[in-house]
């Protein structure tokens, strides 16, 4: 099962459900990349792009399971070089459900085959 898990993460890394996640608002006064962002100010967070950065991943088009067994990055927003469904107080609602159908689904594809 973990396995199953390993290859859902790679799969949501690599094609995620949304390219852009909901809006998020700033509170106060921060720097982004060097710019200055001011307070009530929308941020678009793109994923795809996340997922895709060379920083972060090596071999960005290979599907590697693997990279992520002994990496404690998960999906659950809690690491920001993978956040396919959000983070925070905007997490998916649907996650758990989500998540549950992606393992049920490619756990019957690979019993099928031998």
């Amino acid at each position: 099962m973990v396995s199953i898990l390993k290859d859902s993460v790679q799969t949501l890394r690599l094609h995620p459900p949304l390219v852009m996640l909901t809006p998020w608002e700033t509170v106060a006064h921060c720097k982004i990349g060097g710019y200055d962002v001011y307070p009530k100010t929308r941020i678009h967070i793109n994923v795809w792009v996340i997922g895709k950065d060379p920083r972060v991943w090596d071999n960005l088009e290979e599907f590697n399971p693997e990279r992520f067994m002994n990496s404690d990055i998960d999906f659950r927003g809690q690491h920001f070089a993978l956040v396919p469904l959000g983070a925070g107080r905007r997490l998916c609602l649907g996650m758990n459900i989500a998540t549950t159908i992606m393992e049920l689904t490619l756990a019957n594809l690979l019993y099928s085959f031998d």
